[in-house]
């Protein structure tokens, strides 16, 4: 069964205010928690075959440090500089192009498109908070046929969870 993993980059720093938006590496916190949620993943057996991720700095840090935390290869990341700040409607364009043999796709990228894309795909919640995680399974065998009817929740998660959904 397919899934798509939407993943909201990890918390940023802000130590210099005047950095451009898209070069704002990952705050320690970002740092530590983008790790654990790749963590939480493999537990949960779901590793990726394709992570697609936001040009900017901390969702490419935070793709990275999920990689490393799944003994995954850095090669399953392209970077796409149109998911910075997507729509849910260009997200979806860039799913819908992937190859059929991918099974597990992980997204990279930023609120609020992130949260407009759940939303959009029949879930609500509040607030995906950095690092936070929220799968669908796809109940299609084509990427391109992704939509909310062809898709159903599997579970959300995010570091500070207690409960792990």
């Amino acid at each position: 069964m397919k899934k798509i993993v939407l993943i909201r980059h990890a918390k940023s720093s802000w130590d210099n205010p005047w950095l451009n938006d898209h070069d704002r590496p990952l705050a320690e916190r970002g740092i530590k928690a983008a790790p654990i949620m790749g963590k939480r993943l493999l537990k949960k057996g779901i590793k990726p075959d394709l992570i697609l991720s936001s040009s900017a700095e901390r969702a490419v840090a935070t793709a990275k440090l999920i990689v490393e935390a799944m003994e995954a290869s850095p090669e399953i990341i392209e970077i796409e500089p149109n998911l910075y700040h997507a729509s849910p409607s260009v997200m979806m364009k860039y799913i819908h192009m992937q190859k059929d043999s991918k099974e597990t796709i992980f997204l990279v990228g930023h609120n609020p498109g992130l949260n407009d894309l759940i939303d959009y795909l029949g879930e609500y919640i509040d607030n995906l908070p950095t690092a936070g995680v929220f799968c669908f399974n796809l109940l299609v065998d084509s990427w391109a046929e992704m939509q909310a009817k062809t898709v159903k929740k599997d579970f959300w998660d995010y570091p500070k969870n207690k409960k792990r959904s």
